[in-house]
């Protein structure tokens, strides 16, 4: 084994449980935390030859650690939503069928985009910060996604987004 592979081995072997720990305490999921610290010391090890010679390369696996436990938060809320959302329709008109199908042809930002606009009733700002887009990048897609769905429902797109 080269130098830098028994470095990283070495590191690995020490940081791997206090960064497995931080993200279990973010998520309080063991299986998820395990997936997701094995995530960043990938990440880690492709950066690995510059990261080694910061300071403190074990701040950085464990940034990055958190930066993926809280897009993982953020997925999982979105789901937990549009789940409860989805359970409170029990019956789907056929106009809603067609608005659903519609929905699922839109490209996932356009999606993503309608869903919490017109789902979920939040505005753009909000709807940005949860996508980790800017607020004209949100409105982008959901006037695209506006567009689309007129055209696949044959109807008229108003233009009216805040």
């Amino acid at each position: 084994m080269e130098d830098v592979e028994l470095e990283y081995a070495w590191f690995f072997r020490a940081e791997y449980p206090a960064v497995l720990r931080t993200v279990f305490l973010i998520l309080h999921d063991r299986h998820r935390s395990e997936d997701i610290t094995q995530e960043a010391f990938i990440q880690l090890l492709f950066h690995w030859r510059k990261v080694s010679r910061y300071q403190r390369p074990e701040a950085w696996v464990r940034r990055v650690a958190i930066r993926l436990a809280m897009r993982h938060q953020k997925r999982e809320r979105i789901r937990s939503l549009l789940e409860r959302e989805t359970a409170r329709t029990n019956v789907l008109e056929p106009r809603d069928i067609d608005l659903a199908r519609a929905v699922g042809r839109l490209p996932r930002m356009q999606r993503a985009t309608v869903v919490l606009f017109y789902f979920e009733d939040r505005p753009i700002a909000e709807i940005a910060d949860i996508l980790e887009i800017a607020s004209s990048t949100a409105k982008v897609h959901l006037h695209r996604a506006r567009t689309r769905l007129a055209e696949l429902l044959g109807e008229e797109v108003d233009e009216d987004v805040h």
